[in-house]
């Protein structure tokens, strides 16, 4: 249990930073998730733009430190990647 006044504030800021960040976190898993149903359901205009929709999301989860840049640009790549196959 934390004593000092600064160590309660900081418990204080660290609750309120995990729920902003669990919240980004599961807008970008749902975004991403959006984008693969389109891609599943062969519908390539509407993965386009799920895809559009959720790289803005994703990066910026990056841009926020939810998740690592790079990450963030590899989940970007192939899920366009998998969009311009359907194309095929």
């Amino acid at each position: 249990m934390a004593t000092t006044k600064s160590a309660r504030k900081a418990t204080r800021v660290i609750a309120r930073r995990t729920a902003v960040n669990k919240a980004r976190r599961t807008r970008m898993r749902s975004a991403i998730r959006t984008v693969e149903e389109a891609i599943k359901s062969g519908d390539k205009p509407a993965a386009a733009n799920a895809l559009k929709a959720a790289e803005s999301v994703i990066m910026r989860a990056a841009q926020k430190g939810v998740a690592h840049k790079k990450t963030a640009s590899r989940k970007v790549s192939r899920l366009s990647q998998r969009i311009a196959k359907l194309g095929k």
